[in-house]
């Protein structure tokens, strides 16, 4: 009977040993498996960023064309160089504008909110913003208008740009 007993030890001793090599390599595996979930996320939230900057570009450029659309009298006048701040004109709030006014006053609107909410460029410089008005070849040729706006994801190696064209056919609102 004692013949029993003792290998009964033998092997509970050689068995605790085998149970915490086997807890390491758990734990090496968890921790392996954790870092890759950290590293997920954390490509997760750039792409959110990412995202929600396109969208607020998206947004900014409707923003622009549809003030082209609704200025018709004045569509002329939105032509923007790259990176020209036009002087506020204040119209909307406190004095009635001619078409033109309203248009640099719209200009000056829209840069300074790109500006706001864009992040810098590459060199550190403001986003890029530029509108080009080519007027239509005829009467009834549509005016086309392309506005650009380009800036720098933070931890990206290349600036975006986003360049929308707009055709708008003389004389009407839409």
């Amino acid at each position: 009977m004692s013949l029993i007993c003792t290998q009964r030890r033998r092997s509970t001793g050689a068995q605790r040993g085998f149970t915490l090599v086997e807890a390491m390599v758990a734990l090496v595996i968890l921790s392996i498996g954790m870092l890759g979930i950290a590293a997920l996320h954390v490509e997760s939230l750039k792409a959110s960023r990412t995202a929600a900057t396109r969208t607020q570009v998206v947004a900014l450029v409707n923003d622009l064309a549809d003030r082209i659309r609704a200025n018709r009298l004045g569509r002329a006048n939105y032509q923007l160089a790259i990176n020209a701040l036009p002087a506020a004109g204040g119209c909307v709030v406190t004095n009635n504008c001619t078409p033109a006014q309203l248009a640099t006053d719209d200009l000056s609107r829209w840069v300074t909110a790109v500006r706001a909410v864009l992040p810098r460029r590459a060199d550190n410089s403001l986003p890029w913003t530029a509108v080009l008005y080519v007027p239509g070849a005829s009467v009834t040729a549509p005016d086309q208008y392309s506005i650009g706006v380009s800036w720098r994801e933070p931890g990206q190696p290349a600036d975006y740009t986003y360049v929308v064209t707009l055709q708008l056919i003389p004389g009407t609102a839409t």
